[in-house]
């Protein structure tokens, strides 16, 4: 059993930068790759970026990739979403989520724990 908890959201203007924290408990962080996911009002779920467990196999999304990044420390647990240049159609609930089983899983299936999401709002 793996606990992720996602932090950093809040309410931002456009053009401003967040960073999203995922602090992981329970078995070994560094065993899992982390994926970070957002679902906007009424839409799917959809994928933002993902991490080997080692700090390697980054992948952001190509509509996202340059002003997202995605990075960890295995050290503290703890996995990042570093948020530039943000825009009105960013805003959504951010999840992250922890795998075992693969690498540069890009959808949700791919993941076997979930955060309960921190709330992205940017306002225009």
């Amino acid at each position: 059993q793996v606990m992720l908890a996602e932090s950093g959201g809040g309410l931002v203007q456009a053009g401003d930068s967040l960073r999203l924290s995922c602090v992981a408990s329970g078995r070994p962080f560094s065993n899992y790759a982390i994926g970070w996911f957002r679902q906007a009002l009424g839409q799917e779920r959809e994928f933002v970026a993902t991490i080997g467990r080692s700090g390697g196999d980054r992948y952001v999304t190509d509509s996202l990739s340059g002003r997202f990044t995605i990075s960890r420390d295995n050290v503290k647990n703890t996995a990042y979403l570093q948020m530039n240049s943000l825009k009105p159609e960013d805003t959504a609930v951010y999840y992250c989520a922890a795998g075992a089983y693969y690498t540069r899983g890009v959808r949700p299936v791919h993941y076997e724990y979930w955060g309960q999401g921190t709330q992205v709002t940017v306002s225009s």
